[in-house]
């Protein structure tokens, strides 16, 4: 089939990629122009696409990146995997609704339009839906076919990835349900059919609202302990022994990406918008998560005054700037927040990552070096914020002065844990 791919980042990037590698002809459409250079020259930008296998399927002649919209005509499927951020808490849909309009214009009879972009139930059918059919002149349901499949990409997962992880589809109608679980059946292992597209939406909010809330718990129980001069991290380990009824979430610097800081708001909006009601949970884990870049920096004050050293002036070192381990994402890093309080305060911040190659989500103040034993002896602080595998954390034990480590990596005389 020919196979367009609307938006070319974390989630539709490794889509065009796998679709075009089973055999699909794939455009990898995205407006910026300079993301498409990129991809035309060989070059991944995301985690989960090395540039060996982009170039694989970019000599195979099955993939096909572009910013004119152009490219996007004769389509049997399309798929829109735009951005969904918030603007001063709501949901800016200008991304889908921007990419819904230009497949429209290319829009066929029989052909296939799905939606994996994060957002509140009812977008499909409420707002997807009215554009493509003004757009084309065509009806949803009858003339052409339209669902939604939540993505569910982890950067960095070497176990769960777009193949293997199973992906729920959804139609607005039985022959689209069909349409679209045919094309996701060519590119990952398994398909989980849903009901309707509200469904598959709402369970995409269901994922990530009980992530949003568990590590909020976890968070909160980890300051509390803290103060009570318990080891949180026995704890969890302790009630982790339990082999039924409860699940491991772990304490850290705050949560970001795309899903836990911003898909839970697209609930709790829906739901104030709709119903009239707070979503008080995921307002609750909001809060809480929000503010853990803000005690990162207070136990660092801390532990600074124990030792008798300002942070106006003292170098601070922070390990990783993704906000995960083992991942170039450094979107909605709590790292971000941690930096900027630092620097407001006056302190020298310095900051290493082997993943993240692009800074333009940290501050421009901050200077990125290299991890070796003369930037970790000069700190007089070392911040453990992502713990990516390719840091050296014996290095970091053996010349740091002090270690405030938020993933629980290391023991030793000069180390705190969160």
């Amino acid at each position: 089939m020919r196979v367009v791919i609307a938006g070319q980042g974390y989630v539709g990037l490794p889509l065009a990629v796998r679709a075009a590698e089973v055999g699909h002809t794939v455009v990898g459409f995205d407006v910026d122009d300079e993301r498409i250079k990129r991809l035309a020259a060989g070059e991944s930008y995301v985690d989960d696409v090395s540039s060996a296998h982009l170039q694989r399927v970019l000599a195979s002649g099955s993939f096909h990146p572009s910013s004119d919209p152009r490219a996007c005509a004769g389509f049997d499927v399309a798929v829109i995997a735009v951005p969904t951020p918030l603007r001063d808490g709501s949901p800016d849909l200008t991304y889908i609704e921007d990419s819904a309009r230009t497949l429209a214009r290319y829009l066929r009879p029989g052909a296939t339009v799905a939606l994996e972009s994060t957002t509140y139930p009812g977008t499909t059918t409420e707002l997807v839906a009215p554009l493509l059919e003004e757009g084309s002149g065509l009806i949803a349901g009858v003339d052409f076919h339209l669902g939604y499949s939540p993505e569910r990409i982890d950067p960095g997962n070497r176990e769960w990835n777009l193949t293997t992880t199973p992906k729920v589809v959804s139609g607005i109608n039985p022959a689209s349900l069909e349409r679209v679980q045919a094309f996701y059946a060519s590119v990952v292992e398994q398909t989980v059919p849903v009901s309707d597209p509200k469904v598959a939406e709402l369970a995409k909010l269901l994922e990530n609202t009980f992530r949003h809330v568990n590590i909020a718990l976890v968070n909160e129980l980890a300051v509390y302990a803290h103060d009570l001069g318990i080891d949180v991290w026995e704890a969890i380990a302790a009630a982790g022994s339990k082999p039924f009824g409860y699940m491991r979430f772990t304490p850290g610097p705050g949560v970001g990406g795309h899903c836990l800081p911003i898909d839970p708001s697209y609930l709790s909006w829906r739901v104030q918008r709709t119903l009239g009601q707070s979503f008080r949970f995921v307002e609750l884990a909001n809060d809480i998560n929000n503010h853990m870049p803000d005690y990162v920096v207070r136990r660092l004050v801390a532990a600074l005054n124990k030792r008798r050293k300002a942070v106006n002036g003292s170098r601070i070192l922070l390990l990783g700037l993704a906000y995960k381990k083992n991942s170039g994402d450094a979107r909605e890093s709590p790292a971000r927040r941690v930096a900027s309080l630092l620097l407001d305060m006056g302190a020298e911040v310095r900051a290493t990552d082997p993943h993240v190659v692009e800074d333009a989500h940290v501050d421009s103040r901050v200077g990125m070096v290299p991890l070796t034993a003369d930037q970790i002896a000069a700190a007089d602080a070392v911040v453990l914020l992502a713990d990516h595998d390719d840091f050296d954390l014996d290095l970091v034990l053996e010349h740091a002065p002090y270690v405030l480590d938020t993933r629980h990596r290391l023991t030793g005389p000069n180390v705190e844990s969160l």
